[in-house]
């Protein structure tokens, strides 16, 4: 292998021509962009003007053949990402692919296994959101014990606005049959993901997913579910694409106090109210009726410039880009494991059967069922499609 890692991406939409561009620019000192492959003949000539040097192919099985790439990015729609990516690792490349895994975890499931069954092979995938400042703080706190034992998670994402206009923009999105799902698949797996990262993963679930909600799409849009964990703790998220202006505040409890992290577009902030002794501890020898449990707030921020950087010019993808190109080459630990797609989108998923099925949904999910109950959806939305006709 060359002393850099060798690119082909594999799917050049909204987010594969970013990536494109971006390693062509050298964001990534690591890593060079050497393939792409797409369908669409309009990306193709966007990729033959655009992307000088670069091999450029129309059959994904060509670009794995390709001997001048050493890891394959699956930038594809939803359902092909578990395929593509278990024919990359089978080839012997290297795999990063986009989120969410795929649609179902028994399709993830099986490309987990075959990620196993290639160690030597790296397998991230681009939750992005985990090389934010804030979270990972966070996440050093939860994991170190400073927070205790966790109590309560709440977040409340709903600044994903999307007109009517964003879903008529191409016929796969806002279906059952193109992506999937609604915003639990396309907005939220990055929220999702770090619900159980920080979190941890809970043992039962009850979702309360909403269709259509003044929207004309067939999927969900608005959504609310609740989390039960062994520990007796409990979670709510909320999330929706149509509420402006949006909210996006995370709050996780624990015995040892509070973390907060609050967003907004170029702003966000980190707050943590540290107990100076557990609740539980000092609980048993209080004596007071309302007692107050002294504590001193720790405050961390982000300045838009630093977003500015993170988000735009540099990209939290590239993030992830240089950290899988480092474990590549260097073998340091990935800041997101491949097999870790299937955490996220069991939750998503157990919120939709969950929802189908007006019950409370217990972990592990019931795969079979839940192909199920998805492919009475596609079939409806199909009906549908052809009673307007």
């Amino acid at each position: 292998m060359d002393k850099k890692v060798r690119y082909g991406i594999i799917g050049i939409g909204k987010m594969g021509h970013t990536h494109a561009v971006k390693l062509l620019k050298g964001l990534d000192k690591n890593g060079t962009l050497t393939a792409v492959c797409d369908i669409d003949p309009a990306r193709i000539m966007w990729a033959k003007e655009r992307l000088p040097g670069v091999k450029i192919f129309e059959d994904y099985k060509e670009l794995l053949a390709c001997a001048e790439v050493d890891a394959a990015v699956v930038a594809t729609p939803h359902y092909l990402h578990p395929g593509i990516a278990k024919k990359a690792l089978c080839a012997g490349k290297h795999v990063l692919i986009e989120k969410p895994a795929g649609v179902y975890t028994k399709a993830v499931r099986e490309l987990n296994e075959v990620a196993a069954a290639h160690p030597e092979q790296i397998f991230g995938i681009m939750y992005n959101q985990r090389t934010n400042p804030l979270y990972r703080q966070a996440k050093e706190w939860i994991d170190g014990g400073a927070l205790g034992e966790i109590k309560r998670i709440n977040w409340i994402i709903t600044n994903w606005y999307r007109p009517q206009a964003y879903y008529d923009q191409g016929g796969w999105r806002g279906t059952w049959e193109g992506e999937g799902g609604g915003v639990l698949i396309n907005q939220c797996p990055h929220q999702i993901d770090l619900f159980q990262w920080l979190g941890g993963m809970p043992t039962t679930v009850r979702g309360y997913a909403k269709t259509a909600v003044k929207r004309n799409i067939s999927v969900e849009n608005d959504v609310t579910f609740y989390t039960e964990y062994a520990n007796g703790a409990s979670g709510v998220f909320v999330t929706s694409t149509h509420d402006f202006p949006g909210t996006n505040r995370l709050e996780i409890s624990g015995d040892g106090g509070r973390i907060v992290i609050e967003q907004n577009l170029l702003s966000e902030k980190l707050t943590f109210n540290k107990l100076k002794i557990f609740e539980s501890e000092f609980n048993k020898d209080n004596k007071k009726f309302m007692p107050l449990i002294s504590q001193r707030k720790i405050r961390l921020r982000s300045t838009m410039l630093q977003n500015a950087v993170r988000l735009g010019i540099v990209g939290q993808h590239m993030n992830i880009f240089r950290n899988f190109s480092r474990a590549v080459l260097f073998g340091e630990p990935l800041i997101a494991p491949g097999a870790d797609g299937i955490r996220g989108l069991t939750l998503s998923n157990a919120v939709h059967l969950s929802s189908w099925l007006g019950e409370a949904v217990t972990l592990p999910l019931d795969e079979e069922l839940y192909i199920e109950e998805l492919n009475k959806r596609v079939e409806e939305e199909r009906n549908s499609s052809l009673d307007k006709k």
